[in-house]
C-alpha cells in the first residue's frame, strides 16, 4: 500500500470514527465540501480522543493526566513527521495541507488537562477562560480548513462555540455532577440562593430555575452576536453553522420548555428537531 492510499484509508478510519459518535451538533454533515470533511473528521478524533480520556472510564485524576500528557507528546511528534496510528498520520496531513495553527490543538488538550483537576468555578470569567481552550480551538480551526483568517470572524466564531459549549453544560448538568463537577458560577449560585444540595436531591426548585435562567438569557446574547460571522462564510459553511447556532438555540428553548428540570431528562435534538432546523436555517437570514 503506497502512502497516499494509506493517507486515503486513514481519512475514511476517521470519518467513520466521527460518523458512530452521536452529537447535538453537525461534526462532518454532508453541508461541508467532501474536501473539506475528512479534515473535519480528523480534528473530531483527536479532540474526541483527548475528551476521552478525560472523562470516560475508571481513572484516577493522576492517570487521565498522564494519559493526556502521552497524547499532547504523541502530538509534537506527529508534527514532526512520526505517526504511531493511521489518525496521527491523517492530523499530520491536515494540519501541513491547510497550514492550521498546532497551538490550537494544544489549547484543547490543556482544557481536557484542566477538567481532571479543576470540577469547580469561582465566577463567569473563570468560566470564559475555560472555554477558550475547551471550545473556541474548533471553530478557529474550522475557519482556517477554509482559509478564513480574520480576527472579526474569529471573534464571532468563539462566541458561537462558546455559547455552544456552555449549552452543553446546562444539558449536561446532572451528568457532570455524577462525575463530581458543576460548571455554574459558584458565586452566582450564592447570588440565587442555589447551593448543592439541590444537585445531590436532584431539586428543581425556584431559585435553580432563576439561576439557569440568567445563564441562558446570557448564552443567547452571545449565539446572537456570533451571528455576525455568517458573513464572512461561504454559502455551504455559512448553512451549516447557522444550523449549529440553530441547534444550540433549540437545546436551550427545549430546556426553558421542561421547566429547566434538567436533573431528571438530558434534552437532545431528535430526527424531527432536526427536519424543522434544517427548514428554519433555509428561511433566516
Amino acid at each position: 500500500m503506497n502512502q497516499r492510499t494509506e493517507l486515503d484509508s486513514a481519512y475514511k478510519s476517521a470519518l467513520k470514527f466521527a460518523n458512530r459518535h452521536y452529537e447535538n451538533f453537525p461534526v462532518a454533515s454532508l453541508l461541508i465540501p467532501r474536501k473539506q470533511r475528512k479534515h473535519v473528521a480528523v480534528i473530531y478524533w483527536f479532540a474526541r480522543t483527548a475528551d476521552d480520556f478525560a472523562d470516560e472510564g475508571n481513572f484516577t485524576n493522576e492517570q487521565r493526566l498522564n494519559m493526556l500528557n502521552q497524547f499532547e507528546e504523541r502530538f509534537y511528534l506527529l508534527l514532526k513527521g512520526n505517526f504511531t496510528n493511521e489518525f496521527e498520520s491523517a492530523l499530520h496531513n491536515t494540519i501541513t495541507k491547510l497550514n492550521l495553527t498546532p497551538s490550537l490543538f494544544i489549547d484543547l488538550l490543556k482544557a481536557f488537562k484542566q477538567d481532571a483537576v479543576k470540577k469547580r468555578y469561582n465566577n463567569y470569567n473563570e468560566l470564559i477562560e475555560y472555554c477558550k481552550s475547551s471550545a473556541n480551538p474548533i471553530g478557529r480551526l474550522i475557519l482556517e480548513l477554509f482559509n478564513i483568517r480574520n480576527d472579526m470572524a474569529f471573534n464571532y466564531s468563539d462566541d458561537i462555540c462558546t455559547a455552544l459549549q456552555l449549552t452543553n453544560f446546562y444539558q449536561d448538568i446532572q451528568l457532570d455532577f455524577s462525575k463530581g463537577r458543576i460548571y455554574l458560577p459558584l458565586n452566582e449560585m450564592e447570588q440565587f440562593g442555589v447551593d448543592e444540595k439541590i444537585f445531590e436531591k436532584r431539586k428543581n426548585n425556584l431559585n435553580f430555575k432563576q439561576l439557569l435562567t440568567f445563564n441562558i438569557e446570557r448564552t443567547s446574547k452571545l449565539f446572537e452576536n456570533g451571528r455576525k460571522l455568517l458573513q464572512f462564510l461561504p454559502a455551504r459553511l455559512k448553512f451549516e453553522i447557522k444550523l449549529t447556532i440553530l441547534g444550540g438555540e433549540e437545546i436551550l428553548q427545549k430546556i426553558i420548555s421542561s421547566d429547566f428540570d434538567v436533573f431528571h431528562k438530558r434534552q437532545t435534538l431528535n430526527m424531527f428537531d432536526r427536519i424543522k432546523l434544517i427548514f428554519k436555517a433555509a428561511v433566516k437570514k
